[in-house]
């Protein structure tokens, strides 16, 4: 509460308020906080100072708006004013399934079948792991806070766009060159561990690529599975095409 709230009765009616609507949702800064310093202690100092300026303004908050949103924005600030210049390094805790799920259930499993993996399965689900932090710890900052806050915390892009201060466009666009790159870059090591193979593009490119690609092998791999009938009709589909 602000130092003008000198009542007793309002700073006791105004802590039960803020302990009923906002401590419910200390978890969920904890995960930010977690992927801002990737420090358990760090991330739980960060909390408390965050939680300790919201009730201290807690008389500026409006009823009715986004309670969670006008909390990660005081998280964040807290962070950039407090923890960043400090020099503490921003990272973001490793979450598998948002962005392996589009890879198939080998690469977000670690293993494609419903027995325990064994050894090199276990290995290979480890070394992606390690990638996917690799990925999310290369990301420019702000790709990184608007794709947590997106994927991992639910917010709307317009409740994105008060966190950070910036227009919802700007949000929509690191959103999505944030998902664009990660998705490349875990693609990339999927295929690198033989996880994924080199022929098969990432999923929802799939179509597109075949399309653009035209190989021969892929038209005669259609050929050889249609019926007879059809590959006379493609037969002579072509020569009519040639003819003109």
């Amino acid at each position: 509460m602000s130092e003008s709230s000198s009542d007793p009765a309002m700073e006791a009616a105004a802590r039960r308020e803020f302990e009923q609507t906002a401590l419910p949702l200390t978890d969920n800064l904890y995960g930010a906080a977690m992927r801002l310093t990737r420090d358990p202690a760090e991330a739980e100092d960060l909390v408390q100072d965050a939680m300790v300026r919201a009730f201290r303004f807690w008389d500026t908050f409006k009823q009715g708006t986004n309670i969670k949103a006008w909390l990660f924005t005081i998280l964040r600030n807290t962070f950039i004013n407090g923890y960043h210049r400090r020099g503490r390094k921003r990272r973001f805790q490793n979450d598998v399934s948002a962005q392996v799920r589009s890879l198939g259930p080998a690469v977000a499993t670690g293993n494609s079948t419903s027995h325990p993996p064994g050894p090199e399965e276990a290995v290979n689900s480890q070394i992606t792991r390690a990638r996917i932090r690799e990925a999310l710890d290369s990301l420019p900052p702000d790709y990184r806070l608007a794709v947590t806050l997106a994927d991992l915390e639910g917010l709307s892009y317009k409740e994105i766009a008060e966190v950070m201060d910036c227009p919802i466009g700007t949000v929509m666009s690191r959103i999505y060159r944030g998902r664009k790159i990660l998705h490349k870059l875990l693609y990339d090591h999927a295929v690198e561990i033989g996880m994924v193979d080199e022929g098969d593009p990432p999923a929802g490119q799939r179509g597109s690529s075949r399309a653009r690609k035209g190989s021969k092998p892929a038209r005669e791999e259609t050929t050889e599975k249609i019926s007879t009938k059809d590959a006379v009709d493609l037969a002579a589909y072509r020569d009519r095409r040639r003819k003109a």
